[in-house]
């Protein structure tokens, strides 16, 4: 079934319907609504078309931004990856010269002088950073070492007040806490404060731990990892 279109009006319709116009007002009113509505309707229908091609677009900015972020969140987490590996890079680098240099030290590379400046760093990690000074005390009655003599030790007074009595040692035997826990009990006299007694040494003699523990004595490794423990 095929549709056709209307005839084209009449000479006669034309004229009945602009004197309707004319005439009508109720008429007139309701054909300019009709038109003026259609009007509307196409504009209406332009916008929405508008509104929907910048929908798509904005969802394809959105896309775009999340991808973004993606990339970002990605290069982040590579970014944190490298930065660990580069600490523990740097890490290994600073054990591997401590180790370094207490074989140094340990077969008369360098001076003791140099080994205690070179261990400098180490103290700092064990002990924080702080004012290190020399105490020197004419020992009269023999505390230390069973006879009149001077007593050196190397002095750190922490923001606390705490006063650390502190030993570098390359090799760290019983004799060496023995040495410094008696130097602790003529600080105390002396001074009249209680001090921290800390060693910081290298190679570890057998036996030194447990007798460290028992006279109050901290023994810190350079190697973090203990492979110069016995």
């Amino acid at each position: 079934m095929t549709s056709t279109s209307a005839p084209p009006l009449t000479r006669e319709e034309k004229e009945r319907l602009l004197r309707a116009l004319e005439e009508d007002r109720e008429f007139r009113y309701a054909l300019m609504g009709l038109l003026g509505f259609r009007e509307l309707l196409e504009r209406f229908a332009k916008l929405e078309e508008r509104q929907q091609r910048l929908e798509e677009r904005q969802q394809a900015l959105e896309e775009r931004f999340a991808r973004l972020e993606e990339r970002q969140q990605r290069l982040e987490e590579r970014l944190a990856k490298l930065e660990e590996r580069l600490a523990r890079l740097e890490e290994e680098q600073r054990e591997t010269r401590r180790i370094v240099t207490v074989i140094a030290h340990r077969f008369g590379v360098i001076s003791e002088d140099a080994f205690r400046e070179a261990m400098k760093f180490v103290v700092e990690d064990a002990l924080g950073a702080g004012e290190v000074e020399r105490w020197s005390h004419y020992d009269s009655e023999g505390v230390v070492y069973g006879h009149p003599a001077v007593v050196e030790v190397d002095v750190m007074v922490r923001g606390d007040g705490t006063h650390v009595l502190l030993e570098v040692k390359s090799r760290v035997s019983r004799g060496d806490v023995l040495e410094l826990s008696r130097i602790g009990e003529l600080y105390e006299r002396v001074v009249g404060v209680k001090p921290k007694l800390v060693i910081v040494g290298g190679f570890v003699d057998k036996g030194v731990l447990k007798l460290a523990k028992k006279l109050g004595v901290e023994v810190k490794p350079i190697a973090t990892e203990g492979s110069l423990l016995p």
